[in-house]
């Protein structure tokens, strides 16, 4: 459970998920926020107008999916790194998830990279698709994994070759 080991339990991430249908149409946000905390700047920057009004400032951002663009501009914003962007339609095998990142090295296009999960275990290859790398980002990086399609909604981090 989150409070104890960070582990965010499966029931919460359900919570969080667009349902199917919306995920087979394209690019959608998806808000792993998961503590009630002082923070809204994902509202403020939604220029589609995807993340619903807090009612207060503690609370946690709410997707609409069906506004939801998939642009990501929210991800660069969130300082809690908790929120990314699936895209279902990227291939028949393959769905492209966004991924904030913050650390060196970048990766580099078509570098292929250990994918991770929420619980910080490995599960499979990535290959980088794209890295957005923008001054309006404020040095938040956002890397495009392309992943196998049953991996979209496990994958949220990933490891560097040969990074200690």
């Amino acid at each position: 459970m989150l409070p104890q080991d960070g582990i965010v339990r499966p029931e919460d991430v359900a919570s969080v998920l667009p349902p199917e249908e919306r995920l087979a149409q394209g690019p959608v946000a998806i808000a792993e926020c998961f503590q009630n905390i002082p923070c809204d700047p994902c509202y403020h920057n939604c220029k589609q107008g995807a993340i619903q009004e807090f009612k207060e400032i503690n609370d946690r951002p709410q997707i609409i999916f069906d506004k939801c663009n998939g642009c990501g501009t929210c991800m660069s914003r969130c300082p809690g790194l908790a929120i990314f962007v699936v895209d279902a339609t990227f291939s028949d095998s393959e769905a492209i998830v966004k991924i904030p990142y913050e650390f060196l090295p970048i990766p580099d296009v078509n570098e292929t990279v250990t994918a991770i999960n929420r619980a910080g275990q490995a599960v499979g290859e990535a290959r980088v698709v794209r890295v957005q790398n923008t001054k309006v980002q404020d040095r938040t990086v956002i890397v495009w994994l392309a992943v196998p399609k049953e991996l979209m909604l496990e994958v949220r981090h990933f490891k560097v070759r040969g990074v200690q």
